[in-house]
């Protein structure tokens, strides 16, 4: 039973009468997806907008389109500033910018922490935090990743430390996001509701449970690094191999739709909200283009392992909307179809890869260790989570952006001024000189993603020129991570099948933080009951009968 309806039928309709009466266009707030019962939200990662339009156009995806008659598709939906996995779940569950939820990337630092081997919080503080797929028990003094469970526990070396209330207290992924979920929200107001989750890492995804660590009552453990048994290699070996891995989620989604838990094995209520992670699109779009990788041209034409990835994605949702169907849930659940990031570059010609160029300058000039012993790089196993990392160094977190954490703080204007003197796109410059690109500093970046000084927030983030990738990497093509037109344009298709006027195209600029008090409103619930929607004032998607002013 639903406990907190915001908006009724009534009071919709008496606000729009006075509106009328005052000469005014009111705001469509009656409810079009009053019959909601449950969301399915669902990422494939890498998914860019053009590829939802390609797609459609061709015929390639034909469950996707089925998907869009129904619903409603956005053109113009973007990440908020950066598109690592993290910042790009965040905003999906959260409404939430990096700015409140806190999380920059899956490895990234914070000024405020102790090493998890500093059990009294007495040392120094600055730790290079890393959740992702190391966070599991497997990983432990650099072991490998046996399990598909991770080994079916938090790694202690993992986990650092935080002076709360006096107590030094460990912080796992579910305390380090700095605001509540879509998952805590629904299963506090609404009675009796369930939630699952399936993701990418088994336990660097802890956080999704948000600040309670209670907010997910079906997180499925997979972590696709683990080594499958079968091949004797990890799940990000090819794009196929991927669809193995994927299959887990499809059929962890399909159980669920089937009142079970996620491995199929005990009944358990449908979930109110509940959703997934596809890698294979990404792993495709990250591969050589020279092995069939990638995409064939500027205007999004897929190459062979895109066009391979779309398909099984595809294929893969209409059996979970096809169970959906069987079950009749179809009626009554909305279905958002979107990513986290996109991928970039994918016009080859734009590709650059000359080292990681912004790191080496900081190196040289003394603004970190120049042997690279900062942060983690420097461990006993080589494993970044072996705890053994080093402690107030600062930290960098490079791929096609830059994330710098000063070691000296005080420095910044100098660091600034070495990056702006090196911002060319010749080795060993930054790459950073064309008009896309910026070097985000002082109150410009506090305005936008929070003060550095208070711990957590990057002293100073470089874009580059889209295309470029900050590594050496002979084996991809793609990045994401940062805010290049191609990591932050998104695909995003909600669909309900009683959505009035369906089959809409929205071309309104949007952000994927709206999805989030999208989710609330087709449930009845106040969006300002997520702490970042709150603090952001993030409104829900515009076209579907559920946004209020």
């Amino acid at each position: 039973m639903k406990e907190f309806r915001r908006w009724s039928a009534k009071s919709a309709a008496i606000g729009a009468g006075v509106l009328a009466l005052a000469g005014m266009q009111a705001p469509v707030q009656a409810h079009e997806m009053k019959e909601a019962k449950h969301v399915l939200l669902i990422s494939f990662d890498g998914l860019h907008e053009q590829d939802v339009a390609r797609c459609i156009g061709a015929n390639t995806c034909p469950n996707l389109a089925l998907l869009a008659k129904s619903g409603v598709t956005y053109t113009n939906a973007h990440t908020p500033g950066l598109s690592d996995s993290f910042p790009g779940l965040a905003a999906l569950l959260t409404g939430g910018s990096p700015k409140s939820a806190g999380l920059f990337y899956d490895v990234s630092y914070d000024r405020t922490l102790y090493a998890p081997s500093d059990t009294t919080c007495s040392g120094k503080q600055g730790w290079n935090v890393v959740f992702d797929e190391t966070t599991g028990i497997d990983a432990e003094n650099g072991g490998a990743l046996t399990h598909l469970d991770g080994g079916g526990k938090f790694n202690p070396q993992a986990i650092p430390n935080a002076m709360i209330g006096g107590v030094c207290t460990p912080v796992y992924p579910h305390n380090y996001v700095k605001t509540n979920t879509v998952f805590e929200v629904v299963k506090e107001h609404i009675r009796g509701a369930r939630t699952a989750w399936a993701d990418k890492h088994a336990w660097g995804y802890d956080w999704v449970n948000g600040p309670s660590g209670q907010g997910v009552d079906d997180l499925a453990r997979t972590e696709i690094n683990s080594i499958d048994p079968a091949t004797g290699t990890d799940y990000l070996d090819s794009y196929t191999h991927t669809e193995k891995f994927d299959d887990y989620h499809v059929q962890a989604l399909i159980n669920e739709i089937d009142g079970k838990d996620s491995t199929g094995t005990t009944s358990a209520p449908v979930p109110t909200v509940f959703g997934t992670n596809f890698q294979t699109l990404s792993v495709a779009q990250k591969a050589t283009v020279a092995t069939g990788g990638g995409y064939l041209d500027a205007d999004f034409t897929p190459g062979p392992k895109v066009t391979g990835a779309i398909a099984y994605l595809d294929e893969s949702l209409g059996r979970v909307v096809a169970e959906l169907k069987q079950r009749d849930l179809y009626k009554s659940t909305v279905i958002i179809v979107t990513a986290k990031h996109g991928q970039s570059p994918t016009d080859h010609t734009k590709l650059v890869k000359n080292g990681d160029t912004l790191t080496k300058q900081l190196e040289t000039n003394n603004y970190l260790d120049p042997n690279g012993n900062f942060g983690q790089n420097n461990t006993k196993t080589g494993n970044l989570n072996d705890g053994s990392g080093l402690v107030d160094t600062g930290f960098v977190q490079t791929d096609d952006v830059g994330l710098i954490w000063l070691r000296d703080r005080s420095q910044l204007r100098s660091v600034v001024a070495t990056l702006n003197a090196n911002r060319s796109c010749n080795a060993p410059g930054i790459c950073a000189d064309g008009s896309q690109a910026y070097i985000l500093y002082g109150n410009a970046l506090s305005s936008r993603f929070g003060d550095p000084a208070q711990g957590r927030t990057p002293d100073i983030i470089v874009q580059p020129n889209p295309g470029v990738i900050y590594t050496s990497s002979k084996t991809k093509d793609e990045e994401h991570g940062g805010n290049a037109p191609n990591d932050s344009h998104l695909g995003l298709v909600v669909s309900f099948a009683g959505l009035p006027h369906a089959g809409r195209t929205v071309s309104d600029y949007v952000l994927t933080t709206q999805v989030a008090p999208t989710i609330l409103r087709a449930l009845d619930l106040e969006p300002e009951l997520l702490h970042s929607v709150a603090l952001e004032g993030t409104q829900a998607l515009p076209g579907l009968g559920v946004a209020h002013n």
